[in-house]
């Protein structure tokens, strides 16, 4: 499964920031990455680089487990746990594609904050706010269900905590900022990751 975990990093990379990138720069001349941001030692300078280390341990998960530097977990690891880890992957691939032809021009790889960018509410973005990261989620998973060993887990919790950061303490303040009570509505009707979870109440521009 090792070389299959692999194939498939490689193919997320490839479309969801290769693929869109290339789209990006043709449409807006911007490769829309703003890199990680904050000063050291910060919580927005921590989401980056927790988002960098999930995506070097969901890169050596795979590559040590092939060498046998790994051991999987065998409660996670048989046939069963490799075809859900297929689906959950597949699925997620599918949705972040989505989720990124629907912000158009607004696509974005971290947060420029004296950039202003159109707020996309519509498609999958009516159903949750942040379905690129939702969606980043089962991917992930899946990868880890295909090489499940400690480092694919660790790369995994890595992910969900660098969404979570950049989230909460980077993109909805920006963009409370920006949007003002447009986006205080939008978040106060749709959730965070999951529908109808996570909506923000009584928040103010």
């Amino acid at each position: 499964m090792s070389a299959w975990a692999l194939a498939l990093f490689g193919v997320y990379l490839g479309t969801a920031f290769g693929l869109r990138t290339v789209i990006q720069v043709r449409r807006t001349g911007s490769t829309g990455f703003k890199g990680i941001g904050g000063r050291p030692g910060s919580t927005e300078w921590l989401a980056g680089v927790l988002f960098a280390a999930a995506l070097v341990a969901g890169f050596l998960a795979p590559v040590l487990d092939a060498v046998g530097a790994v051991e999987p977990l065998a409660a996670v690891d048989g046939p069963g746990a490799h075809a859900a880890g297929f689906a959950l992957f597949a699925t997620g691939l599918v949705i972040t594609l989505l989720a990124q032809l629907a912000m158009g021009d607004s696509w974005r790889i971290g947060v420029d904050s004296d950039e202003r960018t159109t707020l996309v509410t519509a498609g999958p973005f009516a159903l949750v706010r942040n379905p690129i990261f939702t969606s980043m989620l089962p991917a992930s998973l899946g990868l880890a269900l295909l090489v499940p060993n400690a480092v694919a887990l660790a790369a995994f919790v890595a992910l969900v905590g660098a969404l979570e950061l950049q989230t909460r303490v980077v993109e909805e303040p920006y963009l409370l900022r920006v949007h003002g009570d447009v986006y205080a509505g939008y978040a106060a009707r749709v959730g965070r990751f999951v529908p109808g979870v996570g909506r923000l109440g009584n928040v103010r521009p």
